[in-house]
């Protein structure tokens, strides 16, 4: 009786496995497999903000490098772009201490992002309003979470980016 339990919980696995493997799922997602290289042209800044479109890049840039899965290269040399311009920028407060000075702020970035199979000419995903957030903690006095508001954006940026490249790659 134990021994038959066994053998249909076996082959019920087994059956899964084979399900899932012969439909195409896989957890890393399924690029193109001519697609090896991204370029990453500067976004275009559509804000106020000042100089919000290279950090953005740079961490972009980052997060795929890290990522693996894609190697990042010149524009002119890709199997891939993405593409995009900043929309919004915008630092909220979230959180007070008991006297109301702030001490998080959340980050929203806006995009309009495009992923383009270069070799094939064709789009790949193409998404307008695309909000990531990222949180950030204030520091010390008012002066000193201004001078230090900079390096905290880098930060949340690194976090979007990271975010992106999964939105990005997962849904292959």
């Amino acid at each position: 009786m134990r021994r038959g339990r066994l053998a249909a919980r076996l082959a019920a696995v087994v059956a899964a496995a084979l399900l899932l493997g012969g439909c195409g799922y896989s957890l890393r997602g399924n690029l193109p497999s001519h697609l090896k290289t991204i370029g990453i042209p500067l976004l275009a800044n559509k804000t106020s903000q000042p100089n919000v479109e290279n950090f953005l890049t740079r961490a972009l840039v980052e997060a795929f490098s890290t990522n693996g899965r894609l190697r990042v290269v010149r524009p002119e040399e890709a199997d891939s772009l993405l593409e995009g311009e900043v929309t919004g920028y915008q630092i909220e407060s979230i959180a007070f201490d008991p006297r109301a000075n702030v001490r998080q702020y959340r980050l929203v970035v806006t995009l309009n992002l495009r992923f383009t199979d270069v070799r094939e000419q064709k789009v790949l995903f193409a998404r307008s309003g695309y909000q990531e957030r990222a949180d950030l903690r204030a520091t010390g006095v008012v002066t000193e979470t201004i001078s230090l508001e900079e390096s905290a954006a880098r930060q949340a940026g690194t976090d979007i980016a990271r975010a992106i490249v999964n939105f990005t790659l997962e849904r292959f």
